[in-house]
């Protein structure tokens, strides 16, 4: 049986803290904001559409990093590829981050959920390896 994660908007969910709206409106937000590196790149005028679906499918294929390939086949130099992946770090957002930037929770009470949540994951965590039926 596979295992199952409690994701940190499922508990906030569980708890009654946000609804689904809440959710919806901090994923889009996420999305917005946490563009990938092809994005990133189509953005700065370094690839084009033709450019990501063929890194894309090669990706596919080759199992490696849209990072590698884009260098390995000429697309981009390391330099851009390491001037993306800084951009993609320093702008993404977390679930949380995003709950407070649109004012759905405060900084406090994000911090407050965090540390029950990651107690409860602690704790399914060590029922998981601790079963021994």
């Amino acid at each position: 049986m596979g295992k199952h994660y409690l994701l940190f908007g499922q508990f906030l969910l569980q708890k009654g803290v946000i609804n689904k709206a809440h959710i919806f409106r901090a994923r889009l937000m996420q999305k917005k904001n946490n563009l990938r590196i092809g994005e990133l790149a189509q953005r700065r005028g370094w690839l084009t559409e033709e450019d990501i679906e063929k890194i894309l499918i090669t990706q596919e294929q080759v199992h490696e990093k849209f990072g590698e390939i884009a260098v390995k086949e000429g697309f981009l130099t390391q330099a851009q590829v390491d001037e993306l992946l800084k951009e993609h770090e320093d702008n993404y957002i977390f679930f949380g981050e995003a709950l407070v930037k649109a004012g759905i929770l405060s900084q406090h009470d994000i911090l407050k959920y965090l540390k029950e949540f990651n107690k409860v994951r602690l704790m399914e965590e060590k029922g998981e390896s601790g079963d021994t039926a």
